[in-house]
C-alpha cells in the first residue's frame, strides 16, 4: 500500500532538493509547488518522479538555472517568451501571467515561448486563469518523438497535449487536458517504475503488433487519439507551439530522456479569454453549470454508474490529496531517498 505524504511535505523536500541543485529559492519554490501539484490531482507521469531526471540534467548542465526570460516580442494581445533554457515551469508561469494581463485588456491574450523545457501536465496552466474567471488554452510540443506520421515509420512527433479550462458556478470546472496521443509518454515512464504492463492500444511495435511492455518501449510508437485524425491533431499543435515560436518541431526535437546536456529549445503557448469581453461573467458561468448538470444528468448506458465531466476526477484527487495525503508508491519513495542521499539533505519520509 503506497505512504501517504502531505502535499506541503513533499513540496518542501522538492523545494529543497531544487535549492541544493543550485536553482534561486523563489524558483525552486515555483517549480515544487507545480510539480506538487501535478502529483495532487493524479498526473503522476509529471509530478515527483520527475526530480531525479531534473537532478540529472541540472547536473550535466542542461538547464540555465539563472535565465533571463523575458519577452522579445509584442503587440497589445500577443507576445513571445524566450526561455533562455530555464526550467520550462518558470517559463509557462511567466506566459499565463502575462496572458492573463493582456486577455484583461484585450479580451484574449495570447503568449507563445521558445527556448523553454518540459514544464508538467499542461492543465497546471490552463487552469492558472480560472482564477480570474477566464478561459484557459494550453498547447506544448512534447520532449521527445513517440509518434510517426499517420502509415509512417520516422519519430518526428511528439504526444504533443493541449488543456482547456473553462471556468463554472457552483460546479467544478471543466478541465480537459489530453495528449495527442492515447497515452502520454510520462504514463509509460510510471507503468514502468511500478513494474506494471500497458494496456492494449498504448502503442504498436514497428510491425503493428500491441506492445505492452513499457521497459520495450524503444521498440514501438504511440497510438494518435482518434487514428489519422490525432495524427492531424498532433501536427497542427505542435505547429501553433513549436514553428510559430521558432521552437523545436519534427526532427529538431530532443529526446530528453535520453539527452541530458543539450538545450530542448521546447515550445509552448497559452490563451487566456476574458467572458467579461463578450458578456455577464456571471451569468457565463451560470450557463456552464447548466450544461455540466445536463451532462451529468443525462441517460446513462447499462452497467455505468457515472458520467463524468473533464477535469472531475482531477478535481476530486486534490480534494482527496490535501484531506488524506499524496499516495506516493514504493518504487518512487525509494527514488527521492536515492535523490535525498545524493544531494544530501533528509528524505522526504524523515523531514
Amino acid at each position: 500500500m503506497p505512504d501517504r505524504i502531505a502535499p506541503a511535505r513533499l513540496c518542501g523536500f522538492i523545494t529543497l532538493a531544487l535549492q541544493r541543485l543550485g536553482l534561486p529559492p523563489a524558483d525552486a519554490a515555483i517549480v515544487a509547488g507545480l510539480m506538487t501539484e501535478a502529483e495532487a490531482q493524479g498526473s503522476d507521469g509529471h509530478g515527483a518522479i520527475r526530480l531525479a531526471p531534473y537532478a540529472r540534467r541540472i547536473r550535466e548542465g542542461g538547464y540555465n538555472l539563472r535565465p533571463d526570460i523575458r519577452v522579445i516580442q509584442e503587440r497589445p494581445a500577443m507576445a513571445l517568451l524566450d526561455g533562455d533554457n530555464g526550467f520550462g515551469h518558470l517559463v509557462m508561469h511567466k506566459a499565463a501571467q502575462l496572458a492573463i494581463d493582456k486577455a484583461r485588456t484585450c479580451g484574449v491574450g495570447w503568449v507563445g515561448a521558445r527556448l523553454s523545457n518540459h514544464a508538467g501536465p499542461a492543465s497546471l496552466y490552463a487552469r492558472m486563469p480560472l482564477a480570474h474567471d477566464m478561459v484557459g488554452l494550453y498547447f506544448a510540443v512534447g520532449n521527445a518523438n513517440h509518434l510517426p506520421p499517420w502509415g509512417g515509420l520516422d519519430m518526428l512527433l511528439s504526444t504533443n497535449p493541449v488543456a482547456v479550462a473553462v471556468p463554472a458556478g457552483e460546479e467544478p470546472p471543466v478541465v480537459l487536458d489530453m495528449a495527442t496521443t492515447v497515452a502520454a509518454y510520462g504514463k509509460v515512464k510510471a507503468k514502468a517504475q511500478r513494474g506494471e504492463q500497458m494496456p492494449v492500444g498504448w502503442m504498436i511495435d514497428r510491425l503493428g503488433q500491441p506492445l505492452t511492455d513499457p521497459k520495450r518501449a524503444d521498440e514501438g510508437f504511440l497510438m494518435p487519439i482518434g487514428g489519422y485524425k490525432g495524427y492531424g491533431l498532433a501536427l497542427v499543435v505542435g505547429l501553433l507551439a513549436g514553428t510559430l515560436n521558432g521552437a523545436a518541431m519534427g526532427r529538431e526535437v530532443l529526446d530528453f530522456n535520453k539527452d541530458f546536456r543539450s538545450t530542448t529549445n521546447t515550445g509552448q503557448a497559452i490563451l487566456a479569454i476574458d467572458p467579461a469581453a463578450i458578456g455577464d461573467v456571471a451569468a457565463f458561468k451560470t450557463r456552464v453549470d447548466t450544461v455540466i448538470r445536463e451532462m451529468r444528468g443525462s441517460e446513462r448506458m447499462p452497467g455505468v454508474d457515472r458520467i463524468w465531466l473533464p477535469g472531475e476526477q482531477s478535481h476530486l484527487r486534490r480534494q482527496q490529496s490535501e484531506r488524506e495525503g499524496l499516495a506516493l508508491p514504493p518504487a518512487l519513495l525509494a527514488q527521492l531517498d536515492t535523490v535525498a542521499r545524493e544531494l544530501d539533505i533528509p528524505t522526504l519520509q524523515s523531514a
